[in-house]
């Protein structure tokens, strides 16, 4: 196990890679954390055969519970945007790593903590867990990617009902609307790995080429965006991972994926 400060990490198998986040009290994304968060995602692509990331919490009841609002308030307007920035880039280095990730949450995931959670691909959940992007209550909006990823996740009314009223979503609804992706009643990480399992089969590129392609989805108009997927199975040809996965099928053998 590998360790930076309050994050550490792990090489499981067949390509999958534990994160574990644990400040106490509450996993504030905090300079500890998010330098912990990036030495961990060092850590994947120096590894170089991550397929699947999961972000998980050791601290009960808690994934992480937003920004280190001590920390901001100590900030002058540039601080608080070089800190603001800085809970960005982590969260977008998450989101484009070339691999899959899955934010196991067995406990409160609020403002950066939610944030954090919604760059990985998917999301497991407990049926404790609390989801809420809270920032309207300290004068701010959110400012690491929640305005922008969770309307594509719940759509545009479910989203400015979360944040304008800053309530908290528990699991149930937050199933029930696109925030999470698989609710589960026992072991939360246990589920995570086996959801990681399940995404360890396909091929890799094939799976990051989908992400993209449905990201697209929302930014192009429909013709643009069928060109750009026909643009993505055009390179899978030609890397070789659909001809791969063709071959194999044909001959009746699990095909060798990179």
């Amino acid at each position: 196990m590998a360790e930076q400060q309050v994050v550490s990490w792990a090489r499981g198998e067949s390509g999958v890679f534990e994160v574990e986040l644990a400040r106490p009290p509450a996993n504030a994304l905090g300079i500890p954390l998010l330098d912990g968060l990036d030495a961990a995602i060092d850590a994947a692509e120096a590894a170089g055969d991550v397929k699947v990331m999961i972000i998980s919490s050791r601290i009960a009841g808690i994934f992480a519970a937003g920004a280190d609002i001590k920390h901001m308030a100590t900030a002058d307007i540039v601080g608080f945007t070089e800190y603001g920035d800085r809970v960005r880039a982590v969260n977008d280095r998450l989101a484009s790593a070339p691999w899959l990730s899955i934010a196991a949450v067995d406990g409160l995931a609020l403002g950066g903590g939610l944030e954090l959670a919604m760059a990985c691909t998917l999301r497991v959940s407990g049926p404790n867990a609390k989801f809420g992007l809270p920032e309207v209550k300290l004068g701010l909006i959110p400012g690491a990617g929640g305005t922008q990823r969770l309307p594509r996740l719940v759509g545009r009314s479910r989203a400015l009902d979360i944040m304008l009223t800053a309530r908290q979503v528990d699991a149930e609804e937050a199933e029930r609307i696109g925030l999470v992706d698989r609710l589960v009643e026992g072991d939360v990480l246990a589920a995570a790995r086996e959801l990681a399992a399940e995404l360890t089969g396909p091929s890799l590129p094939a799976q990051l080429a989908v992400v993209r392609t449905v990201d697209a989805s929302f930014d192009t108009p429909l013709a643009q965006g069928a060109r750009y997927e026909v643009d993505q199975i055009s390179e899978l040809f030609s890397d070789g991972e659909a001809s791969e996965g063709i071959a194999a099928f044909v001959e009746k053998r699990r095909p060798n994926f990179r």
